[in-house]
């Protein structure tokens, strides 16, 4: 249970790797929000290994952290693109490690936001709904509004990585805010 003077914790988690990434510029937007009730810890999964079972007897040091992160967090805010329809490799390597080893799922029972950024017109929808299936099976709960799909982010991030459209900004804190809502129904 929360109390009304502890902070809802959320870990971002982006899924490209990419330096100047527009969905880590997403995030940034969101982590520079001032929230009276949470704060946001970005996770980086850079250096999470390629997921092969055999390694689940002795788990790298980057999953234990992971893990640990998103355990001790109380909501998951994921900002993505879309790669190929689905989600980008890494991003789904991530989880799987999390998922991993059976009965040990990081992410059961967590409230998700999601958001994502693409070049084209559908701004990463199809990315969400491949992650949408993924949150079923790892018994999560994604928040269903508002979504926050980015159509041709890169026209609404300045050449500094600075989220500049007002209406993605409006849609990303009414997103936050409903995490948070969420967040405290689940843990009250």
């Amino acid at each position: 249970m929360i109390s009304m003077d502890k902070k809802i914790k959320i870990l971002g988690i982006v899924g490209s790797l990419r330096k100047d990434s527009f969905n880590k510029a997403l995030m940034n937007y969101a982590m520079s929000i001032h929230l009276k009730d949470a704060e946001i810890e970005l996770a980086d999964i850079s250096e999470i290994p390629i997921f092969n079972q055999d390694l689940e007897s002795s788990v790298p040091e980057s999953v234990k952290t992971f893990k640990s992160k998103i355990k001790n967090s109380n909501a998951i805010l994921i900002s993505t693109p879309e790669y190929n329809y689905s989600i980008p490799g890494g991003l789904k390597n991530a989880i799987d490690w999390a998922s991993r080893p059976y009965g040990d799922n990081s992410f059961d029972g967590k409230i998700v936001g999601m958001m994502s950024g693409s070049g084209g017109y559908m701004g990463g929808a199809r990315a969400q709904y491949h992650l949408r299936q993924v949150f079923v099976f790892l018994n999560m709960h994604p928040i269903n509004k508002p979504e926050v799909m980015v159509p041709m982010v890169h026209q609404k991030i300045n050449e500094n990585g600075i989220l500049t459209d007002e209406t993605t900004k409006k849609k990303i804190e009414e997103l936050l805010q409903a995490l948070i809502n969420h967040a405290k129904k689940l843990t009250d």
